[in-house]
């Protein structure tokens, strides 16, 4: 296999790296009715005229499967980080304690969690879009490179490579979904 051939699956691998890695960072934000402080992140807190993550304001913990605790850095924070969690619409109602916020997170209902799985499905669906897309651009490559001089023979393995690619990670997708409706559909 050429260099160029390989720089050509390589720069494939890693955009569908990129998709895999979306995905698992989507699929954090889906809650699967434990307490995750990594539900929270995505929140922007307007913390003195500016917009920081929540993560950067406060400590962030969970002390028990139905409880999340936000502890701010700054006490004069607490309000502005209570608003902006309910900004963020996440279904939380946070109970300011003065010097911390407790969320109560609550179970999932079944209709809820059907909801979650579909969404979940459609975040993968989305992934594998992005696999084809970067197989796509792989096969564009390697169809240009056999028009500028790369054999015929060399260009069907690369393709076929290309194609065995995208297969493996179409299955890891599958699998990280099913282990994500897993843990959504599990009481």
């Amino acid at each position: 296999m050429t260099e160029e051939s390989q720089f050509v699956i390589d720069s494939a691998q890693e955009s569908m790296d990129q998709a895999i890695t979306h995905l698992e960072h989507e699929f954090q934000k889906i809650r699967a009715g434990k307490a995750n402080p990594s539900m929270l992140i995505g929140v922007m807190v307007d913390y003195y005229g500016a917009h920081m993550p929540i993560e950067q304001t406060a400590n962030i913990n969970t002390p028990d499967p139905r409880q999340i605790i936000v502890q701010p850095f700054d006490k004069n924070s607490i309000h502005a980080i209570e608003k902006a969690i309910m900004a963020a619409n996440l279904g939380f109602n946070p109970t300011n304690e003065g010097e911390l916020l407790r969320i109560n997170v609550p179970p999932l209902t079944e209709e809820r969690r059907k909801d979650l799985v579909k969404r979940s499905k459609n975040e993968a669906e989305d992934a594998k879009v992005s696999i084809r897309n970067a197989r796509r651009q792989a096969n564009d490559e390697a169809k240009k490179m056999e028009k500028d001089g790369l054999a015929e023979d060399e260009a069907k393995r690369l393709i076929e490579k290309i194609q065995e690619l995208t297969n493996t990670y179409i299955l890891k997708i599958d699998k990280v979904f099913e282990l994500k409706e897993k843990d959504i559909l599990t009481v």
